[in-house]
């Protein structure tokens, strides 16, 4: 079967080979640990797991690594802020990572290497690149001379010329270019540091997944996977040091997955409109979410809310609904290999697959089975169909439940997540901004109940600020947008913004 992956180097579809025969390497950019995962990081998880299960389905032996970065400035301030070590910070990150990634159905990587583990690897990586003059040690710190690459923006498609007018040198820095990344970074009484030959400092933040990679595998890998917000800088920083280093191909395919929005603004713990894996585990389920996320092609970007999870949740429980029904007009159920019609459904799930992960049409099939499944007379007809829905489903990491169990879990009741979402938002006005607050202060003015007019003018005040507040947000002025924010919780008033809407109440 022939594959084709969106490569993100090429900004084109390929065909995809390996360059080793029946064997596939991929990487995948793991999380920070020094917060809790959201629902942006489960969507790289889950579409890259899906891209391994279909590797391993077509018979590939595929050695999927996925990584920790576990030192970090974001690490290190989180580790003052809450008063522990940073060890102890980051141990704490991966167990609840590795615990949400396990509710998800995401598979654990082949090998799971932490930055930590291979600062020997990136200093030698780092000595390597100033033997050969890509690199510069400055005041303890270690730079990457970006001039001397010819091909630097080749990923990303920036030119330097572009780069450097948005760049300048911070104080501090002893750069010879404002473009030059840190390699190394010289202790500035940080409790976290190693010795080199430059100095005590750590590892920046480039150089962590170059000496990790180099480590498992030695070589070129087939694939490099990531969120498209890491193209730049930290992508492209990759391929410099790397390429630049070792003379050879980092990385044959980048595979890059969009992002998560809510209100049309990418989710992020930067912006604070994140929703932590924890917190939504404990109203939806799964299988869930995981088919909310295949629900989309893994490069499109896809904008959050209730409302869209319970679309996803009618759809997903229509399928169960055929796997139920099925189970007890067919009962015995005997697995049965497709044979006729139903393998073209097969090749179509797979070719789907195949063709740049386009999961939204696999799910497409796989609903098409659904319908022949509740329609089928013919009982050897309605076990083929039986078991390809459940190995498509299995691809995909779904249908992992009894479907006579399905329905009695409380997390897949379309009515009870309605309450749930009208339970979220129960005592919170509704932001309108409409003539009707305007009319009844008019009303209350002409009739001279001043106690009316004042209660009217406090609210007038409220959504005037909420308005300011989201066309703040709409320019992407954070700082105005917490600013506003702030001067609402001194009216003690309280905002939540939930599925594209602005809510507030008194607190």
């Amino acid at each position: 079967m022939k594959l084709s992956f969106f490569n993100s180097l090429t900004g084109k579809k390929e065909e995809f080979t390996p360059l080793e025969p029946g064997k596939v390497s991929i990487y995948n950019c793991g999380v920070t640990v020094y917060d809790k995962c959201h629902l942006g990081h489960a969507r790289g998880a889950v579409n890259f797991d899906v891209l391994r299960r279909f590797l391993q389905g077509l018979g590939y032996h595929v050695t999927y690594v996925k990584n920790y970065t576990d030192i970090d400035d974001k690490i290190i301030n989180r580790a003052a802020e809450r008063g522990i070590s940073i060890s102890d910070l980051t141990q704490e990150m991966i167990n609840l990572h590795d615990r949400d990634m396990a509710a998800l159905g995401i598979q654990p990587p082949d090998f799971a290497p932490k930055a930590t583990e291979c600062v020997p690897a990136m200093q030698a990586i780092i000595q390597t690149l100033i033997d050969k003059g890509f690199a510069y040690a400055s005041q303890g710190d270690v730079y990457f001379r970006v001039a001397k690459d010819a091909d630097y923006g080749k990923l990303s498609k920036k030119s330097l010329d572009d780069l450097i007018a948005g760049h300048r040198v911070e104080p501090g820095e002893q750069k010879e270019n404002p473009l030059d990344f840190a390699l190394w970074k010289a202790n500035k009484g940080e409790a976290a540091k190693w010795e080199s030959p430059w100095g005590p400092g750590r590892p920046g933040w480039h150089i962590e997944c170059s000496a990790m990679i180099e480590s498992q595998f030695h070589g070129t890998i087939d694939i490099h996977a990531g969120g498209s917000d890491l193209i730049f800088p930290h992508h492209e920083n990759e391929i410099a040091q790397s390429e630049s280093a070792f003379g050879r191909p980092f990385a044959r395919f980048w595979l890059h997955n969009g992002m998560i929005q809510i209100q049309s603004q990418k989710m992020s713990k930067s912006l604070g409109n994140f929703a932590t894996l924890e917190d939504l585990l404990q109203t939806y389920h799964p299988e869930l979410l995981r088919f909310f996320i295949l629900s989309s092609q893994y490069r499109a970007s896809i904008n959050f809310s209730h409302e869209a999870l319970l679309e996803s949740l009618e759809g997903l429980n229509r399928i169960y609904e055929s796997l139920s029904s099925a189970a007890l007009k067919w009962h015995p159920l005997e697995p049965a290999a497709p044979a006729g019609e139903i393998v073209n459904k097969q090749q179509e799930f797979q070719a789907a697959l195949a063709d740049d992960l386009n999961t939204p049409m696999a799910i497409a099939v796989m609903f098409e089975l659904a319908r022949s499944l509740n329609t089928s007379k013919n009982r050897e007809t309605a076990l083929q169909i039986y078991s390809l829905l459940l190995e498509t489903g299995n691809m995909l990491g779904m249908l992992q439940v009894d479907a006579q169990d399905w329905f009695f879990l409380p997390k897949v009741s379309v009515e009870k997540q309605r309450i749930a979402l009208t339970e979220a938002i129960q005592g919170f006005f509704p932001y309108t901004h409409d003539a009707e607050l305007q009319e009844a202060l008019k009303a209350a003015q002409a009739n001279g109940n001043e106690l009316a007019a004042r209660e009217i003018k406090k609210f007038l005040q409220i959504e005037n600020h909420i308005a300011a507040r989201m066309a703040a947000r709409a320019a992407k002025d954070w700082a105005l947008a917490d600013r506003i924010r702030d001067q609402l919780a001194a009216l003690k008033v309280e905002i939540k913004d939930l599925d594209g809407k602005t809510h507030w109440r008194f607190r």
